[in-house]
């Protein structure tokens, strides 16, 4: 006697409503990182229009994922703001967008992680002297940067952003997420007499909450 095997339903609903929430948080984030956009880009026009008049022209949607393609990256959707936003600052002037580091056009970001990535197992022999996850999008111009995390080394943080030394074998983390970062320089901006700033202004004060340190002296395994 045969037996016809029933045909087993699986309940679709419980993965639809993740994705469904996974959208919305997403979307949240998104409306918010735009929102401190917007209150920076109306701070630096009324209290820096000199740093003003050297950021760049926004990138469009188009050109962001042809250099995500380009250099084989996918930029988390509040990095990708940023760049929707500005794009960067003029290559020709060094005032600085925050903490003595200026605003990375966002091609250099893309082939500066890709030159520097090249030199793990080379140049840079000890693990996590450098990271493939660590995109430099603020600059100080002397070779050390402030880096956006993709995959958050260290804390698991994604997102999260990074100081890179050079020359020392220290890796801070700043700030848990860009977003809350543009806050923190938002409100020093609100804070802050016009006077009051000069060309290497610094908000590390406001954001050590977040500290946290990292020493980085392991050897690559070979």
């Amino acid at each position: 006697m045969k037996y016809k095997r029933k045909a087993i339903i699986r309940n679709k609903t419980p993965c639809i409503l993740f994705i469904i929430l996974d959208l919305f948080t997403n979307y949240n984030k998104n409306q918010k990182m735009k929102s401190e956009l917007e209150k920076l880009d109306k701070n630096i026009k009324e209290k820096r229009p000199e740093y003003y008049a050297i950021l760049q022209k926004p990138l469009s949607e188009k050109e962001i994922s042809e250099l995500e393609t380009k250099y084989n990256i996918k930029l988390n959707s509040d990095l990708k703001e940023l760049y929707l936003w500005k794009n960067g600052q003029s290559q020709s002037d060094s005032k600085a967008f925050v903490n003595n580091s200026m605003f990375e056009p966002l091609e250099y970001v893309l082939s500066g992680n890709k030159e520097f990535t090249e030199m793990i197992g080379y140049d840079f022999e000890i693990e996590n002297w450098w990271n493939k996850n660590w995109l430099p999008i603020f600059s100080n111009g002397g070779g050390s940067y402030i880096c956006y995390d993709l995959k958050g080394i260290f804390t698991g943080e994604k997102g999260q952003l990074i100081e890179y030394w050079n020359a020392d074998n220290d890796r801070s983390v700043i700030a848990p997420n860009l977003t809350s970062f543009i806050k923190k320089l938002n409100q020093y901006y609100e804070k802050t007499q016009i006077e009051e700033f000069d060309e290497c202004f610094d908000i590390s004060a406001e954001i050590s909450e977040w500290r946290r340190d990292f020493i980085v002296n392991k050897l690559i395994k070979k």
